[in-house]
């Protein structure tokens, strides 16, 4: 049995659609043995591809073939994810990257803030700016 790349990639859920798959590797997302895949290419068992998604690269063994969808728990029958541990961590690296990032609420400002800001630079706020006034002196 033959299976078209992208078909298959859309079989396993690597990509969520058969379009997708089929632009992952028109771009060169999905490779074998280093070479480029084209979407119309056909896998056989025991074949191994990588596909990058990210700044991960997952690496892939075939072990059986399956053209059409399957549920999330039958594709381990059919598809084993060898992925190096230095890859996973990448992963792991970028989640806590986005987790350090600012605060919740910190972004944007709100109207009050708007307000304040507009306040504080319009000509009503600035009397204390003045130059006869000394700071000083309080």
């Amino acid at each position: 049995m033959e299976v078209r790349v992208d078909k298959y990639l859309w079989a396993m859920r690597i990509y969520k659609t058969r379009s997708i798959a089929t632009d992952a590797c028109k771009c060169g997302r999905v490779k074998m043995n280093g070479v480029e895949l084209k979407p119309s290419r056909v896998f056989h068992v025991g074949d191994v591809f990588t596909v990058r998604k990210g700044p991960i690269t997952y690496t892939y063994r075939i072990l059986q073939l399956h053209n059409n969808r399957l549920g999330a728990k039958m594709v381990p029958e059919y598809l084993q994810d060898i992925t190096p541990k230095e890859q996973l961590e990448l992963l792991e690296l970028a989640r806590y990257a986005a987790q350090s990032g600012r605060d919740r609420g910190t972004g944007r400002p709100t109207k009050k803030d708007r307000r304040e800001i507009e306040l504080f630079f319009s000509d009503d706020y600035n009397y204390l700016l003045d130059e006869d006034y000394d700071f000083e002196e309080e």
